[in-house]
């Protein structure tokens, strides 16, 4: 499996689209906000020696649809507002959207970007009158974050929601990992290693490229599907895979899959504690953390306006189709597009099932550093 050719979100605005069943991804987003703004505002303190009259941003793994530009829509306004309070003069914005050369750049930059636009237009307008403007400039940047995307020092701030989980590659020395295509509890030990040992390499390259790319000062707010417990084969961030590896089995056995086909099929995702973040970037050195936060969503909880209070009827539905428009480039590439339905019918079972008797969550760990080096 080529990973920077099929790790990317479901495009388009259909019916399993990314766009269309993003949700959970938007609600995480929001839950971080007081830790961005935090985050903005102490980058706002060193205005005057650092931005120069400009703000270069970068959002890693941008994906595509209204989430795309929902933390860089913060940001901007965060901004404006700090401005607006000390009479500083705003700065230019520039944002640099990254994702790999799969994603969908052309509905951002089609008819995502467009209304964005207009939309900031308005804000300006009610704020400052019907002359006023921002310059702002958006460039898409193909390309993995596990390598040099920008040049040395140009960078004033990165945010990346919901990605730095997938890492570079499928770990090698995985042959072991039989009936399971994730972390499981019946994994073996060289498999958890396995995992492990990736994540580790590939979080340390991206802290080291990104020191080179930031500004001293720079920022950088980082949210990753994590867990709470030192044990990488738990419930709480192997079992929404778990659930699917039973679908691919059971299909295994009825022979409308190869068996041969799913041993060989593993998801290259790591979801770390904050200790293993933590390590990782003290052991790197480019950066103090600020904050590091540890929060949950509950599997459950798909409502628009994002009231923990309010659980949707159809959440098993929601959940599979959000796990749909994320997975299955990945699952069509190794097992073709024709068992897509079969597949996601008998997972959305298994979800009601699950859902029905617990209320499991996902465990999202952030973290806020400071470029030192």
């Amino acid at each position: 499996m080529e990973i920077m050719q099929v790790l990317h979100m479901n495009g388009g605005m259909g019916e399993t689209s990314y766009a269309n069943n993003s949700l959970l991804q938007r609600k995480v987003i929001s839950m971080t906000k007081p830790i961005t703004e935090a985050t903005v505002r102490a980058l706002f303190s060193t205005v005057d020696a650092t931005f120069q009259g400009s703000l270069a941003i970068a959002d890693l793994g941008c994906s595509s649809g209204p989430n795309t530009l929902f933390a860089i829509s913060e940001i901007i306004t965060i901004m404006i507002d700090l401005c607006e309070a000390t009479n500083h003069e705003l700065p230019e914005f520039q944002v640099f959207l990254n994702d790999l050369p799969g994603n969908d750049f052309n509905t951002i930059f089609g008819s995502l970007l467009p209304r964005f636009k207009e939309k900031l237009s308005e804000q300006m307008k009610s704020k400052y009158g019907a002359s006023a403007t921002l310059p702002c400039f958006f460039n898409g940047v193909p390309g993995s974050f596990y390598g040099r995307l920008f040049a040395q020092e140009s960078l004033h701030l990165i945010h990346s929601s919901y990605s730095l989980m997938w890492l570079s590659q499928v770990p090698p020395g995985l042959e072991g990992n039989k009936g399971n295509i994730y972390m499981a509890r019946s994994s073996p030990p060289k498999v958890l290693r396995a995992y492990y040992e990736q994540f580790q390499r590939d979080f340390s390259t991206f802290l080291e490229c990104r020191g080179q790319e930031l500004v001293v000062g720079g920022r950088m707010v980082l949210t990753l599907l994590g867990r709470r417990s030192d044990d990488p084969s738990s419930e709480e961030c192997c079992y929404i895979w778990e659930l699917l590896a039973i679908a691919l089995n059971e299909m295994v056995s009825e022979g409308l899959i190869e068996e041969e086909k799913l041993d060989s099929f593993n998801i290259p995702q790591y979801t770390p504690s904050p200790k293993e973040v933590r390590i990782e970037v003290q052991k790197q050195g480019s950066f103090s953390i600020d904050c590091l936060e540890v929060s949950e969503v509950n599997w459950n909880v798909f409502d628009t306006d994002f009231d923990p209070n309010v659980v949707s009827k159809d959440g098993e539905y929601n959940l599979a189709r959000c796990m749909r428009a994320v997975a299955e480039p990945l699952l069509i590439d190794h097992f073709g597009e024709e068992i897509m339905d079969e597949l996601f019918k008998r997972y959305k079972a298994q979800l009601a099932a699950c859902m029905s008797k617990e209320k499991p969550a996902f465990v999202n760990v952030i973290i806020s550093l400071k470029k030192i080096t």
